[in-house]
């Protein structure tokens, strides 16, 4: 069984590091910023698995370092903390959520609804493109009870 739960920023960082940059020093993965987001972890079986960052500005969100371990890949983890992630910026009201996608897991977030933009870069050997995702809220002006 597998939960999601908010978790300490540093918590992320030997997720990051065996998943994403095994090759760099560990320091490598920390941001600068860690302590102004919400940090979010995968448990499979009390294990932390996976992790996923977001950062807020205004109500405009980006996560990054959505990293999941080697041997537990392929397993829905990564969906998991992607659905746990939208309805999280849909609860704190966001209107848009992005990520620099690396191009070669860009298929991943499209199942999301998130769109490519024109937007890209290479950095660390990986080649990347931004992309976007428009969070649509149920309007509850209309409901009747």
């Amino acid at each position: 069984m597998a939960v999601v739960e908010q978790i300490f920023p540093a918590l992320t960082w030997r997720i990051r590091h065996i998943a994403m940059y095994p090759d760099h020093p560990y320091e490598f993965v920390k941001l600068a910023n860690d302590f102004d987001g919400v940090h979010f972890g995968i448990y499979v079986d009390y294990e932390l698995t996976g992790v996923v960052s977001l950062f807020t500005q205004g109500n405009v969100g980006q996560f990054r370092k959505l990293a999941v371990l080697p041997e537990a890949q392929n397993q829905g983890l990564g969906k998991q903390l992607m659905d746990y992630l939208i309805d999280f910026c849909k609860i704190q009201k966001l209107t848009k959520l992005w990520c620099n996608a690396r191009v070669n897991a860009k298929e991943f977030y499209t199942k999301f609804g998130f769109y490519e933009t024109d937007k890209t870069y290479s950095a660390d050997g990986f080649d990347f493109v931004i992309m976007e995702l428009e969070i649509k809220h149920k309007d509850t002006k209309n409901t009747k009870c």
